[in-house]
């Protein structure tokens, strides 16, 4: 099966990139745009001077529980910059999102809370909330992984999006907001 389709039977449709955008991104930014990919496995993440993004990680049913996404996180660890990613919120009917948070507590990743995410989708027109995690070797600020999360957005989730799409995302200032005292709650927290 083509990567591309493995991670479109995964993530939902409003969290998908198309396959021409990701062709396109792998193609024209080919030094910050990558992908890892194995039989088990499809690692898409965005790579830049201060900051890994991880776009999308995808492990087989098959190979859950035997170590594949750890060690695929180490190897971005192992870069020495904060890893940043979006997750959506817990979803009790859908047991992978409950999974997907513990794997990633258990990476050493923590919750953005002063960050927040919400953007329309172009596929769905439905606006989705999500939310940010990220590991901080070096105790890095959340304020420090908001500006990551702009240089995501602008560079790579929006990259020739009106060809791509026939529309255009939201402006990033309409899409994530910064809140010191947003009292979000730890999504980790009683994970």
């Amino acid at each position: 099966m083509h990567w591309y389709e493995k991670l479109n039977q995964y993530f939902p449709v409003e969290e998908m990139k198309s396959k021409e955008h990701m062709e396109t991104l792998l193609k024209e930014r080919p030094n910050i745009y990558h992908k890892d990919e194995g039989p088990m496995h499809v690692l898409m993440y965005v790579e830049l001077e201060t900051f890994v993004f991880i776009d999308y990680l995808f492990v087989s049913k098959d190979s859950r529980g035997q170590g594949l996404g750890h060690k695929l996180i180490d190897q971005l660890k192992e870069k020495g910059k904060p890893i940043i990613l979006e997750v959506e919120p817990v979803d009790y009917e859908d047991t992978d999102t409950e999974k997907r948070l513990k794997f990633y507590k258990r990476e050493g990743f923590e919750h953005a809370q002063s960050i927040g995410y919400r953007r329309r989708s172009l596929a769905t027109n439905e606006v989705n909330a999500m939310e940010i995690l990220f590991w901080a070797p070096n105790n890095e600020t959340e304020e420090m992984i908001f500006d990551a999360m702009i240089k995501t957005y602008e560079l790579i989730h929006t990259y020739k999006d009106t060809q791509f799409y026939g529309a255009s995302y939201q402006p990033v200032d309409e899409v994530l907001t910064f809140s010191e005292n947003d009292n979000n709650n730890d999504l980790l927290k009683d994970i």
